[in-house]
């Protein structure tokens, strides 16, 4: 560090301890303060500045996760489906209900018809909600916009969750719809993504495809939650800034009952623990926010695929909680499905020659 930075960050120090706040660092590193008063980020929209409280308050009504799940699968359906019917109106899309390979899904059509150069494109979307919940209403959030905006089909699967199963029963799942797509489809004509359990069950869909000696599909979004399990920074600050306290230890993935008995150090589970497994991802778009408990895991999974040789495109958004674009009226959420669209507009494979040029 130069003069010029030390003494930038010695000057901060020195701010912070004229406002009063007591901090100490042990010599682990841990950071403690007796005191923290964080005001919400400037540099985050109007929209959602107003929106945040009432995000937060809405949220202190869920059911914990030692709930009865059909408690908590009727909170987040109710949530999930006021978002979808709001969603609907803005994004129009028409949905239809199918089994492919034995796996419930909804498939999301723009109303306006694909476009031409998305004929033969397929998006999997795979939903949120803990590897506990988030079936149905909680795809279809995660689809509308992306299909109406992108006018392209997406196909938002019912897979199999704890605690009724465990790992890898989703994955297989993931697996079957894609083995079916294949034979429709060039592998490069598919793309797959989901937020939260539906980030991290793609990482684990393409670590099992590259396992079983499948192609990968053309590109990949993992959001607000990766490659690795919910560590570092963000997995104790992200709730500090959404008013939750500082937990005595992040939520590991090891803890949710999907994954219970699992090994936490199996590539399976977390495909970032393995640069050879990793080296054969597909382009990787990857999302968060800044309060966002999740963060770190994605920003350092962005620098696990990079040190693999794998384009993995990073954003992440100022004052954005986990999901933020789960609500459509907030213009990040805006920019988040516009950055989504043409992420996958630019990595999956353009019509075959002969349509192209008719």
């Amino acid at each position: 560090m130069n003069a010029g930075a030390l003494g930038f960050v010695l000057a901060l120090y020195a701010a912070s301890a004229w406002a009063g706040d007591k901090a100490g660092v042990a010599p682990d590193g841990t950071v403690t303060a007796s005191s923290v008063a964080i005001p919400y980020s400037r540099f985050a929209s109007t929209q959602a500045r107003a929106f945040f409280p009432k995000m937060l308050a809405a949220g202190a009504q869920a059911p914990p996760l030692s709930a009865p799940i059909e408690q908590s699968r009727r909170f987040y359906d109710r949530l999930n489906s006021d978002r979808a019917a709001r969603m609907r109106k803005l994004y129009p899309v028409t949905v239809r209900h199918e089994t492919i390979a034995g796996v419930g899904a909804d498939v999301v059509m723009p109303a306006q018809g694909t476009s031409a150069a998305n004929r033969h494109r397929v998006l999997i979307n795979l939903h949120g909600g803990a590897f506990l919940w988030g079936a149905g209403s909680g795809g279809l959030v995660e689809a509308i916009p992306i299909a109406s905006l992108g006018r392209i089909e997406v196909i938002t699967l019912d897979y199999r969750q704890g605690p009724e199963h465990r790992f890898p029963a989703a994955s297989e799942d993931v697996e079957a719809v894609y083995r079916k797509l294949l034979q429709t489809h060039r592998p490069a004509e598919i793309g797959i993504y989901g937020c939260s359990a539906g980030g991290i069950l793609t990482g684990e869909a393409v670590a099992r495809f590259i396992a079983d000696q499948l192609p990968v599909p053309g590109a990949i979004g993992t959001f607000c939650g990766s490659l690795v399990t919910i560590a570092g920074d963000s997995a104790y600050i992200g709730p500090l800034l959404n008013g939750q306290g500082v937990p005595a230890e992040p939520l590991d993935l090891t803890t949710l009952p999907y994954f219970h008995g699992v090994d936490a150090d199996d590539p399976m589970v977390q495909p970032g623990l393995s640069p050879a497994l990793l080296k054969h991802f597909p382009p990787t778009l990857l999302v968060t926010g800044t309060r966002d408990m999740a963060m770190s895991s994605v920003v350092h999974s962005q620098a696990l695929l990079a040190q693999a040789g794998v384009e993995a495109e990073l954003h992440v958004w100022e004052g954005m909680w986990h999901s933020f674009f789960s609500d459509p009226g907030l213009p990040e959420s805006r920019q988040a499905y516009r950055t989504i669209v043409a992420f996958f507009e630019r990595h999956l494979a353009a019509p075959p020659q002969e349509e192209a040029h008719p």
